[in-house]
């Protein structure tokens, strides 16, 4: 008898169905085909011990399970349940009604309970599509799944459990979930409040908000860098429940998912400086999310830029371009989302005092030099807003004067990624929401300037030996100042502004 019933398979962030066949034959021992990895492999001797461990038997023939398409590569242990439920069916062991029209996932213990599993977010999602009758998980991944809505989630703690709904014995309610997109919103532990002056460079993390800019901030030791870098989550828009889905998938199917199912606070990775290039970018043999796919729709912060590994900090130039990374293998080839916000930081030199104000630099001559030349030119182009940080006086931080919080810069940013949306839209232009991701033709369309404006610009790209890119960088940036004055029209004073964001250009750092 050949029982089948349905599991799913993880592909970069989506999750394709698996069929799971089970026949008996005569012969002897249990083979499992359809390019099974080792974990799947070892699953019978699970299997065998939570059969024998609810009274029943392991059948003594051949047992075959099928993991269709067989040209696809299965792995982890989230069949074992699948598996086990399918021989005692088709063992005559118990009669499952609606086992064929089931999506069954878990890991089983040696005692029959089950073990969460990862990416069951997009899995749901693969269920509601294939229009299955009911998803059958363990019960600590069920609020995870209750984030897609029209899907009978049937929570299991034991096999048992699943052996009692199937055969009918026992009435198990699906589980729901109230789940919106402002149940965590706003809780962040830190705020904008907290920071004492650095005016000016809270104005260019307002500025890199509302376009969804890329930011470098250089200055001394303790000048608020970090603190400032951290705070950036605190005044991006809320997210919608599209983008909530987006990370907390990428999330999910990197077993790094919380408790609490669905992620709607904006994403803040801050990876070390030991970090190698796959768990930056993403990879391995079977492609795995890295850093900046985790910092989707959010921030990624390098604290230290020129500590980086050269190659690491490299193949951060593709997904800064195009938003996405792709890992190809000589089999496969996935593309995993990337569209964050970089915040960088650096010291001006090894000893972090190069012209300070106060403080003498104790770097050897050409010291300086060799530290900035760890970030290449190519990459500090594709970084929109260069800031200088300086060190607070004391009388600024002992200050007792309230400073603007991370509410009232959220309007403001909000307001100018509205008018941003509206002017995409009025174009019929899809799939581009923030001035930083438009193409160097939109921004021939929607940025342009006037005659004296024109000649600033002109001036400054010759004095400073600005790039084709960095002069698109500069008119992005001036079109997200505009939008902050709910300008229409890019001003001079929008490119003084945003000529201004270039001070920091690698030529600029040299001199």
């Amino acid at each position: 008898m050949v029982t089948k019933t349905y599991g799913c398979a993880i592909f970069g962030i989506d999750a394709k169905l698996i069929t799971i066949e089970v026949n008996i034959v005569q012969g002897t021992n249990l083979y499992v085909v359809g390019l099974p990895d080792n974990a799947i492999k070892e699953s019978q001797h699970r299997i065998e011990s939570v059969i024998k461990s609810i009274k029943c038997e392991m059948p003594r023939q051949r047992v075959i399970v099928n993991l269709a398409p067989a040209g696809i590569k299965k792995e982890g242990a989230a069949y074992d349940l699948p598996i086990a439920l399918s021989i005692l069916h088709a063992s005559h062991q118990y009669f499952f009604k609606d086992i064929e029209e089931c999506l069954i996932l878990g890991e089983l213990s040696l005692d029959g309970f089950l073990r969460p599993i990862k990416g069951v977010l997009p899995i749901a999602i693969a269920c509601k599509e294939a229009k299955l009758k009911y998803f059958i998980i363990p019960e600590e991944n069920t609020k995870e799944a209750s984030t897609i809505d029209g899907i009978n989630i049937i929570p299991i703690r034991h096999i048992k459990d699943a052996i009692e709904f199937l055969s009918g014995v026992k009435n198990i309610n699906p589980y729901k979930s109230n789940i919106t997109t402002t149940e965590t919103q706003d809780k962040y532990d830190i705020d904008f409040s907290d920071v004492q002056g650095q005016k000016s460079t809270k104005r260019a993390l307002e500025i890199a908000a509302a376009g969804s800019h890329n930011v470098i901030m250089i200055g001394p030791p303790g000048a608020g860098k970090t603190m400032l870098a951290k705070r950036i989550s605190t005044i991006l828009p809320k997210m919608t429940m599209e983008e909530s889905l987006e990370t907390t998938k990428i999330y999910s199917v990197t077993g790094k998912l919380k408790r609490e199912g669905l992620i709607t606070t904006r994403p803040f990775r801050a990876p070390h400086h030991t970090i190698s290039d796959i768990a930056l970018v993403g990879g391995g043999s079977n492609p795995q999310p890295g850093e900046i796919s985790l910092a989707h729709n959010g921030v990624l912060f390098l604290d230290e830029l020129p500590e980086f590994m050269r190659s690491a900090l490299e193949v951060l130039r593709q997904p800064l371009e195009e938003r996405k990374v792709t890992i190809s293998r000589s089999k496969i080839s996935v593309d995993f989302p990337a569209n964050f916000i970089l915040i960088a930081s650096m010291n001006p030199c090894p000893c972090g005092f190069y012209n300070h104000p106060t403080k003498q630099c104790i770097c050897q001559p050409g010291t300086v030099q060799k530290y900035l030349n760890k970030i290449s030119g190519p990459l500090l182009d594709r970084i929109d807003i260069h800031i200088q940080v300086t060190p607070v006086s004391f009388d600024t931080l002992s200050s007792k004067r309230p400073t603007e919080n991370s509410n009232t810069i959220r309007e403001r940013v909000e307001n100018a990624r509205d008018i941003q949306l509206k002017r995409f839209k009025n174009k019929n232009i899809n799939n581009i929401y923030t001035n930083a991701m438009m193409t160097s033709t939109m921004v021939k369309d929607m940025c342009k300037i006037s005659t004296e404006a024109t000649k600033m610009l002109k001036n400054a790209m010759e004095k400073l030996n600005l790039s084709s890119r960095a002069y698109s960088k500069i008119l992005k940036v001036s079109r997200t100042i505009a939008d902050l004055e709910n300008s229409e029209d890019i001003k001079d004073y929008h490119i003084a502004e945003a000529i201004m964001y270039r001070s920091l250009d690698r030529n600029n750092l040299k001199s």
